[in-house]
Parts: C-alpha cells; sequence; structure tokens
C-alpha cells in the first residue's frame, strides 16, 4: 500500500445532533455536526416533525398561494 494517501483516522470522533444527543463512534472527522438522528427523526419516534432548513417549507406556501390566485384570476377572465 502507499503511505500517506489514507486521513487520519479518529477512533472517537463525536457526532453532536441538533437535538443534543451525542453520538462516540469512528470517522476520518473528529467532530461531525448534524440536524437530525435516530433520537429525534420521525421515523423512530413515530412523532411528526417538521423540519425547515432555509425557508423551504415558507417558499412553498407562497408559491403555492399565488398560483392559486392565478388560477382564480383566470378562471374569472374566461367567463
Amino acid at each position: 500500500m502507499k503511505k500517506n494517501i489514507h486521513p487520519n483516522y479518529y477512533p472517537k470522533a463525536t457526532i453532536k445532533c441538533a437535538c443534543g444527543k451525542i453520538y462516540r463512534v469512528g470517522s476520518t472527522k473528529e467532530k461531525i455536526e448534524v440536524e437530525i438522528c435516530a433520537a429525534c427523526h420521525p421515523f423512530f419516534t413515530g412523532k411528526e416533525k417538521l423540519i425547515d432548513i432555509a425557508g423551504r417549507v415558507e417558499k412553498f406556501k407562497a408559491k403555492r398561494a399565488r398560483a392559486q390566485k392565478t388560477a382564480k384570476v383566470k378562471k374569472q377572465r374566461k367567463k
């Protein structure tokens, strides 16, 4: 095998979730931060949770509202 081509391995790397849960695993990165983990993911907890990153839900709702307005206007013009 070639020397000095592999990344450093950290046997006690820390994974920290936004919910506060901390995991210790082996990884090539020393610290990892995630937004969702098995402790807070809706599939594992059975609770519905809305995850909004960068306002995507609000953007979608606004776009949908605009589309409904234009549909009503077009419908009124056809009459």
